[in-house]
């Protein structure tokens, strides 16, 4: 074991950020040079898909059910053994040996997140994760906030600030299966909230009708009309669209359950499923566009990352939507895919150089606070 000491700061220190998203499709990494003052660089990234039991088992895991606690410990451990396989498929695609990394930071896979009852569930083993791959693990990177008051999420505003930041008003969109945006307004700290459903809606509604994963490049939902009857009454039906922020929230509200109980509410005919899909995707757009402009009408541009960010049908309900230019994050330098994962390796950085992450601006806490826990390998 390494012996514990504090982690200073050194131009060009490699961190390592795992992520695992509310889509529960995959495990995203990125072994990054990160330096201060200065744009990180990417060293080596990696993509591994969930596999097909888990996924099932950490969706099933997101409500109450028959011996759920040995349930997700099984599974934390099986999660962090796919983030184990990520950590080194990226030091052996950037040669690159584990003693030369100060840090992974591992989020996790949220399961339960109930800000206004003081609690948010991550499954994660960082312990095992320091174990299998002899590199210290931060993790826990929402409870402080939620200690101090805050809603513990979103957590990577912060990082968009620090890597996204201009002269003008823009907003940072991350599309997994919420949305959540980040606010940058020259002058302001940055503000960040969760805008409601992203991919979950669209992905699940697309697995119960046709089999597949997700609706890909949109193709399904663009042979369907948007109901836009159904669209407002989806809207007008859920309180929390209407909350203003600091504001989270996840599967534990927006579920295929809540769905279900708005479609037999309707009173209109009967969408088909194609044009429930294309109303789903609007309802991403709008929801997205009517928080945007509520919270920062000045905006005048929109980068996207997450999933939602390779959905071209989705990608232009949103920009009907905004009447906003809308690009994904590589037009500024940063695949969108890879910008999660990247955020966690400067939480860990954050974290390990004593820098706060965790912003008033954002989650409402009573102050700045340090996110994260360290395991030491």
């Amino acid at each position: 074991m390494k012996d514990i000491k504090p982690l200073q700061h050194d131009t060009g220190t490699l961190f390592i950020g795992l992520m695992s998203g509310t889509s529960v499709d995959g495990v995203d990494g990125v072994l990054a040079r990160l330096t201060q003052g200065g744009p990180p660089q990417v060293l080596a990234s990696a993509s591994l898909p969930m596999p097909e039991n888990l996924r099932r088992e950490l969706l099933v895991l997101n409500t109450s059910g028959d011996d759920e606690l040995a349930r997700a410990a099984l599974a934390a451990n099986a999660l962090v053994r796919v983030y184990a396989q990520a950590v080194s498929a990226l030091l052996k695609d950037a040669n690159v040996a584990a003693h030369d990394v100060t840090a992974i930071g591992a989020h996790g896979q949220t399961v339960r997140h109930r800000p206004d009852l003081g609690y948010t569930l991550q499954l994660n083993a960082p312990a095992l994760l320091a174990e299998l791959t002899g590199i210290d693990v931060v993790a826990d990177f929402r409870s402080r906030d939620l200690a101090a008051g805050g809603q513990g999420a979103p957590l990577v505003p912060p990082f968009h600030a620090a890597v996204f930041g201009s002269d003008h008003g823009r907003a940072v969109l991350n599309l997994g299966g919420i949305a959540n945006v980040t606010l940058l307004v020259p002058g302001q700290p940055p503000r960040g909230f969760d805008t409601g459903p992203a991919n979950v809606f669209l992905d699940g509604w697309c697995q119960r009708h046709l089999g597949r994963p997700y609706d890909a490049g949109g193709r399904w939902a663009a042979r369907g009309q948007v109901v836009a009857p159904l669209l407002e009454q989806l809207i007008a039906s859920e309180p929390w669209f209407a909350l203003p922020p600091p504001k989270s929230t996840g599967r534990d509200l927006f579920n295929m359950k809540w769905l279900d109980a708005r479609l037999a509410a309707f009173d209109g005919p009967a969408p088909a499923p194609q044009d429930v899909q294309a109303t789903l995707q609007r309802l991403t757009a709008r929801t997205v566009a009517n928080a945007i402009d509520a919270a920062a009408a000045g905006t005048q541009e929109v980068f996207v990352c997450g999933g939602g960010a390779y959905n071209a049908g989705l990608m232009q309900e949103l920009a009907y939507c905004l009447q906003r230019p809308v690009q994904a994050t590589d037009a500024l330098g940063v695949p969108a895919q890879q910008v999660e994962a990247l955020a966690f390796a400067w939480l860990a950085q954050a974290f390990v150089t004593g820098q706060p992450a965790g912003l008033p601006s954002v989650t409402g806490a009573r102050g700045a606070r340090l996110l994260g826990a360290l395991y030491p390998a």
